[in-house]
């Protein structure tokens, strides 16, 4: 499967829609989930053109991949979850029940996860 430039989330990162941003540095942008499950649910994605862990794993740079995972912890410890404990999650294809072909992982914490 290629990369589709019109799913929401590359939209959101060129800025032609409007997010709720948590955080951002050179490869993460994380921001509020328009529909959250949780007290806390923020969509971590890469700025990179990735559909989903697959995709990302076999072709992101090291640096990505390090800074993936480090957004995810920095914002665990910005919403204030990390001390309470919270989950992660990432849907991977029709199956998995992934709505947006673009990798992205959902921080969820504030609650029972």
């Amino acid at each position: 499967m290629a990369y589709d430039d019109e799913n929401i989330f590359a939209k959101i990162l060129r800025g032609e829609i409007p997010c709720d941003k948590v955080f951002e540095d050179d490869y993460v942008l994380a921001f509020n989930d328009i529909s959250p499950q949780r007290p806390v649910h923020v969509l971590v994605i890469p700025k990179g053109r990735y559909i989903d862990v697959d995709d990302f794993a076999a072709n992101a740079s090291d640096a990505e991949i390090a800074g993936l995972f480090r957004a995810v912890g920095q914002v665990a410890q910005m919403t204030g979850v990390s001390d309470d404990g919270y989950r992660i999650l990432s849907n991977i294809g029709a199956r998995g029940h992934q709505e947006v072909p673009h990798l992205h992982i959902h921080l969820f914490g504030g609650a029972d996860t």
